[in-house]
């Protein structure tokens, strides 16, 4: 028995076209290239081939996702070289449960060369793509001087979507113009109790349509109740947890930014705590015994009587998600480890991974909502009422929020009574904010820009290229405010360059990502082979790349305008 750390091999070109001025960047499209042994694994990679020399087969138990899949090919090669007659078999499982691994273990199969395909051939894609536009980009910019000259401007098909999501909400907030706006605002007294209705209307950008209106209830004098509904309603539990979720929630809760979250699972799961923390699965396989998992939560001093109670009867199955990537289980704990026996950042992440899980397996919060609903004049209006009568699942899971809001009078229906005040109020609207980055996250998995295992490291990119830079929302100083994203004049002189020059789909959108990812599922699904791939989204590409050669004077005549400013800081705000 022996283990790898990811990938064995690397591809590069061959080593005439490594040299940044040994060709034209365009070359790189259809230069050749090798594949090897990467040198920080060749000692792994002869491990292997020892090993193998003394078996007679190979029992692959790589994760059972496309990369893991590309990742067994690899080892498979070595193995091969080292003993030509091996018998080559990998484990199907999702999850570490003792049945569930034996089960795998009496099922060999064959590894999936489809999937081995895709990703090698979003490896050869993200090598020439990234390479040649780098190039271009680099070589051709830095020709402009000043601060330019020693930058590398880089390009990734993931990378540049990404700086184009904030880029996109910069440009949205720095263009934003206010517009006035005019409601009306109802009140009522009843048993001490001050009832606020909202307009049924909301608002109007009409200030004389409303002050019509507004007469109108006024001349009525009377109001009248028109519907009534006491309802039951519930608050439901969260889904079991994937590997986006505890990035976005991550940076929203734990306040770390979506690379430490993941570096600290990494390094939880390493220690036995928690299971693997990268999976896009967000439902419990039935044959994980969660009753025996929340056992071993019984004895925390925090979360543990809550843990008791769901094993006294209160346990619900989790709630089953859309997604199973059929290769990991959702995050959870699979051991006990008490808090003071972690490091502050290491604790936090355990807590909420526990809490989470714990959250999953109990009842929904139930309460009941009261709504009444009143005609005033010409205009209906309403309010409603709620009372929190469970807690359930929130008494364990304080990362989300649902209180009891006023308290409603008795209201009956059809009774008519004299409001207490009504007024004109005035408003306007205002910017969205600046992209934080569980929002950054959300686009990102919408669109298909990264994987979970790598979407953190993207947006790292795009810091460490200074492209973007963070500050804590509002302004403030605290560890503990959100952080959000604000591009530099570099970074959106790219974007906007790019946008300017008008091609179909820009590279700062996600589409032609986007479309890499659906034809990658095809060649799994074996509709599409990996060269028809690699040869049509190439041919998708460089139709751009040539086109921008032809206008690289539209991208040199933005970047010259913020040549008047500095490229790194910062746009005026």
């Amino acid at each position: 028995m022996t283990s790898v750390i990811g990938h064995l091999n690397a591809l590069c070109f061959e080593q005439r076209y490594r040299n940044w001025h040994s060709c034209r960047p365009g070359e790189l499209f259809d230069a050749p290239v090798i594949e090897s042994v990467d040198p920080d694994k060749a000692t792994i990679a002869e491990n292997i081939k020892q090993q193998a020399r003394y078996a007679k087969a190979l029992f692959i138990w790589t994760d059972c996702d496309r990369e893991g899949e590309h990742i067994g090919a690899e080892v498979r090669q070595q193995a091969i070289k080292g003993n030509s007659r091996l018998e080559v078999r990998r484990a199907r499982f999702s999850n570490t449960e003792r049945a569930h691994v034996f089960q795998a273990a009496l099922n060999p199969i064959h590894l999936d060369d489809r999937k081995v395909n895709a990703v090698a051939a979003r490896i050869e894609l993200d090598l020439r793509l990234g390479a040649s536009f780098t190039r271009l980009q680099t070589l051709n910019l830095q020709t402009m001087g000043g601060p330019l000259q020693e930058l590398m401007i880089s390009y990734g098909s993931c990378q540049f979507p990404t700086l184009g999501f904030v880029v996109d909400r910069y440009l949205r907030v720095r263009n934003f113009v206010p517009e006035k706006f005019w409601g009306i605002d109802l009140t009522h007294r009843r048993d001490g109790i001050n009832v606020s209705f909202s307009w049924g209307r909301v608002h109007l950008f009409d200030r004389m349509a409303v002050i019509i209106f507004f007469e109108r209830c006024l001349t009525a004098r009377s109001a009248k109740v028109s519907k009534m509904n006491k309802r039951p309603t519930s608050k439901w539990r969260p889904l079991p947890l994937t590997t986006v979720e505890l990035q976005k929630l991550g940076s929203s809760f734990l306040r770390m930014d979506s690379q430490k979250v993941m570096k600290i699972a990494e390094e939880l799961y390493t220690k036995g705590w928690i299971s693997y923390p990268r999976t896009e699965t967000d439902q419990f396989d039935k044959g994980i015994d969660l009753k025996k998992l929340i056992e071993k939560q019984v004895q925390d001093r925090n979360w543990g009587p809550f843990a008791h109670g769901l094993m006294d009867g209160n346990f619900k199955q989790p709630r089953t998600g859309r997604n199973n990537d059929q290769a990991h289980p959702p995050i959870h704990p699979v051991n006990y480890v008490a808090g003071d026996a972690l490091r502050d950042e290491e604790r936090r992440v355990y807590e909420f991974v526990v809490r989470r899980f714990l959250a999953c397996c109990a009842e929904d919060a139930r309460g009941e909502l009261t709504t009444v609903e009143i005609e005033y004049g010409s205009e209906t209006f309403h309010t409603s009422g709620l009372i929190v009568l469970e807690r359930n699942y929130l008494d364990v899971y304080p990362y989300d929020r649902w209180e009891s809001s006023q308290q409603l009078p008795r209201f009956t229906l059809g009774e008519v009574f004299e409001p207490t005040e009504a007024n004109i109020v005035e408003g306007k609207t205002g910017p969205p904010g600046y992209l934080t980055e569980p929002e950054l996250i959300s686009l990102m998995d919408a669109n298909g820009i990264g994987t979970d295992a790598t979407m953190a490291e993207h947006i790292v990119k795009i810091k460490e290229r200074r492209y973007v830079e963070t500050r804590s929302r509002g302004g403030g100083r605290g560890g503990n405010a959100v952080q959000e994203f604000i591009p530099t004049n570099l970074g959106i002189a790219l974007i906007e360059g790019y946008d300017n020059m008008r091609f179909e789909t820009s590279l700062g959108k996600p589409f032609l990502r986007k479309e890499m990812e659906l034809k990658m599922k095809e060649i799994c699904a074996g509709t599409k082979s990996r060269n028809d791939f690699v040869h049509e989204t190439l041919e998708q590409y460089r139709e751009v790349f040539v086109k921008t050669q032809q206008q690289m004077d539209v991208l040199k005549a933005k970047l010259s305008t913020s040549l008047c400013f500095s490229l790194i800081r910062q746009p005026g705000l």
